[in-house]
């Protein structure tokens, strides 16, 4: 399948993973309209002529799904006038915090006892899991806001990926985006253009070494699998997408007529 690469996609100088996810088609022949959803990796670092960049896309709302460690770590996003920024951390402020620094200062040791033998992918595939199933509140809230009035609207975590991209899926299922769509839309994560730089601490040769960097690459790529976990868990947990998003989230059959207005052609 081939999708259309937007107009409005440069390559952004200190803001990675940016795009919008228009042209993408719904099952019953329609297309996501360009210019109303984006997505992309952190803006903190981003540059003046990023800013300048972000604010010409008429922007309603920033949905920022990173938590307080991230935000330590990186700091805030730029201010963008008449912006709207929404913080909807979808991990527990301190979870993860000291396992991130591991990564960015662990020695090789340590980088295998909890990563090696598919300990890095099962993670993954577990945090996926827990944010759709603890996380209902969160993504309702996304979806509800969408359907009022905060479109455009961009969407993004650290890297654009995981958090970001499991957001955006929803939003996409519930507007009846085709499933092998989104898949290929979060694959595009694993674009070396926009791919999140890795961070060691440690000035040693190892520190990315090809053992090390195959450890870590669980965390940094977009994964099919970690995807189809969290579909998976919709169907499991909620028996389908229209329970899960009418049960789980709250999102009637009139709210989804209303996403669909906003965001598709």
């Amino acid at each position: 399948m081939t999708q259309q690469i937007p107009s409005t996609e440069p390559e952004l100088a200190a803001v990675r993973n940016f795009r919008d996810v228009g042209g993408l088609p719904t099952v019953d022949g329609r297309r996501v309209r360009y210019g109303v959803l984006f997505r992309s990796g952190h803006l903190a670092h981003a540059t003046e002529q990023d800013a300048e960049f972000l604010s010409s896309l008429g922007l309603h709302t920033i949905f920022d799904f990173r938590n307080a460690s991230d935000q330590k770590l990186e700091g805030p996003d730029v201010e963008l006038p008449g912006v709207r920024n929404v913080n909807l951390p979808l991990t527990d402020p301190a979870d993860g915090s000291e396992f991130w620094k591991m990564v960015r200062d662990g020695d090789l040791d340590q980088l295998r006892a909890l990563l090696a033998n598919g300990k890095g992918a099962n993670r993954m595939i577990n945090s996926y899991r827990a944010i759709v199933k603890q996380r209902t509140a969160e993504h309702s809230q996304v979806l509800h806001s969408l359907a009022e009035d905060s479109v455009p609207a961009l969407m993004h975590c650290a890297a654009g990926k995981d958090r970001a991209g499991l957001s955006i899926a929803i939003t996409l299922l519930a507007v009846g985006v085709e499933r092998e769509a989104i898949v290929a839309d979060y694959l595009e994560s694993n674009a070396a253009h926009r791919r999140y730089k890795v961070h060691r601490s440690s000035t040693s040769d190892s520190a990315y070494s090809p053992e090390v960097m195959e450890l870590l690459s669980p965390l940094f790529d977009a994964r099919a699998e970690y995807l189809a976990a969290a579909f998976e868990t919709i169907e499991e947990t909620w028996g389908g997408v229209d329970a899960y998003l009418e049960q789980g989230l709250g999102i009637t059959p009139e709210l989804r007529d209303r996403l669909r207005e906003r965001l598709l052609d």
